[in-house]
């Protein structure tokens, strides 16, 4: 039996095919494209693992149609897994889970994941699906523990430094998150999930100008990453941009880099909306730009994959005026219906937060900003269980903002920006906002510290 470039065992049908295996597992550490490459070798090995990388791969597409495409390679890794007297107990657990995914039990998912790492810590493919699973459970905690429990047994491996930094990042444990990205820089500077996990850091330390300056020199090395990982770090970087005024420059970004490169992903998508809506919410005009995204969100009407997803396309959908806006609201309505009926972990999140916040969301963009601000206010506190990070959701919290400033609400509206600015005194955003509100609420600026 051959082993993978972790050191796992891995039963393959050929042996030539490990490069391609080795391909996907170091790939999807690093955020690599090539963990594609183990989808050129599924015909010619029938083999589990290559099977179940196969349809892992699939899944990641975060669209309606990803389980029934993974499921063919899903069945023959099932049908190798019953025959095969050669696998090992890490494979046939992986398997197992990716099968979970596809059934949509992310719980179970999850759990196998869990289980593994304990067991089989060098199985980092299988820490980081454990990870994004968790992450979008909004379980920072499970994040965490996984990267722990595999952290005595690969740490000799700096992309497992990186996952353990945006866990720690997740569980506002701020001081670990940023020793054990810098760990994974130093230990590979082309770390691109540590210098996303960094970059969170500095962005909720309001170190902005540290931070750009930080993202600007390591981005010559990200070369050869998945669209999601080379967009998303552009995306960190044009927020430090908007923070620090830079309009121009984050509009740059946006057309250069964050859009562009897979306009047909969901999370390249995700990037571009809420940029192209913090760009406008702090006053600038984007253009046309809006019709050219809504362009590819038509196809994602019925999706209902992730909540956090959903109200991504709602939004860019609304902004633009496409109808199919409504369409997807009504379509929502339905599913989040049905997934309460049904319980389960997801039924509450899609019925009472991801509703309300769609509700919100659509009444910004038709001007009812009282309506707005009053869904979004009772969505918020539990805005965590939709997924996605801090810095992500924090995309609601500034329309939240705009909603509470645009129908005269100052008082709540001082609650919200006074918070942030005392944690981010060099945000040209925030001081702004605090400035309009003091003016209304009849208050000298100097009283918060505003210059």
């Amino acid at each position: 039996m051959v082993t993978d470039s972790l050191g796992n065992p891995v039963t393959l049908q050929d042996a030539g095919s490990l490069g391609a295996v080795n391909d996907f597992v170091e790939g999807v550490i690093a955020c690599e494209a090539r963990a594609v490459n183990v989808l050129r070798i599924s015909d010619a090995d029938g083999s589990a693992m290559v099977q179940a990388s196969c349809a892992a791969l699939h899944m990641f597409a975060e669209s309606r149609a990803a389980p029934a495409n993974a499921r063919p390679f899903l069945d023959r890794a099932l049908a190798d897994s019953a025959i095969s007297t050669d696998m090992t107990a890490r494979e046939r657990r992986f398997v197992a889970s990716i099968a979970a995914w596809v059934d949509g039990d992310i719980p179970q998912a999850a759990q196998l994941h869990e289980e593994q790492a304990r067991e089989y810590p060098r199985d980092l493919v299988s820490v980081k699906l454990g990870q994004y699973h968790r992450f979008n459970l909004g379980d920072s905690a499970g994040m965490l523990r996984l990267a722990l429990a595999a952290l005595p047994g690969a740490g000799d491996v700096p992309y497992l430094h990186g996952m353990a930094a945006f866990a720690w990042e997740q569980c506002h444990l701020l001081d670990q998150a940023e020793a054990a990205a810098r760990q994974g820089i130093a230990m590979c500077r082309k770390e691109p999930w540590a210098h996303h996990a960094l970059a969170h850091v500095m962005l909720t330390t309001g170190r902005f100008t540290e931070g750009q300056a930080f993202m600007n020199d390591i981005s010559d090395s990200w070369t050869g990453l998945n669209s999601f990982m080379v967009t998303h770090n552009w995306w960190h970087q044009a927020l430090f941009g908007l923070e620090l005024g830079q309009h121009d420059d984050v509009l740059r970004l946006y057309d250069q880099n964050v859009w562009g490169v897979a306009k047909d992903y969901s999370q390249d998508q995700a990037n571009a909306i809420s940029l192209l809506s913090r760009l406008e919410l702090c006053g600038v005009d984007v253009g046309k730009r809006w019709q050219d995204v809504a362009d590819y969100l038509l196809v994602r009407v019925d999706d209902h994959v992730l909540p956090f997803l959903d109200l991504h396309y709602l939004y860019g959908l609304a902004r633009a005026g496409r109808p199919q806006a409504d369409a997807l609201m009504r379509s929502l309505c339905g599913f989040a219906a049905d997934a309460a009926r049904a319980g389960g972990v997801w039924g509450r999140v899609w019925d009472n937060v991801c509703l309300p916040a769609a509700r919100g969301l659509l009444a910004h963009v038709n001007g009812d900003y009282g309506a707005a601000a009053q869904a979004l206010g009772a969505a918020l506190p539990h805005l965590a269980d939709i997924g996605g990070s801090h810095a992500q959701r924090d995309w609601f919290e500034q329309i939240y903002l705009d909603s509470l400033m645009r129908s005269n609400q100052w008082g709540a509206a001082q609650q919200t920006v006074q918070q942030r600015l005392r944690g981010q005194p060099e945000s040209t955003r925030l001081r702004r906002h605090g400035a309009k509100i003091y003016a209304a609420l009849g208050l000298p600026v100097s009283v918060a510290s505003l210059s």
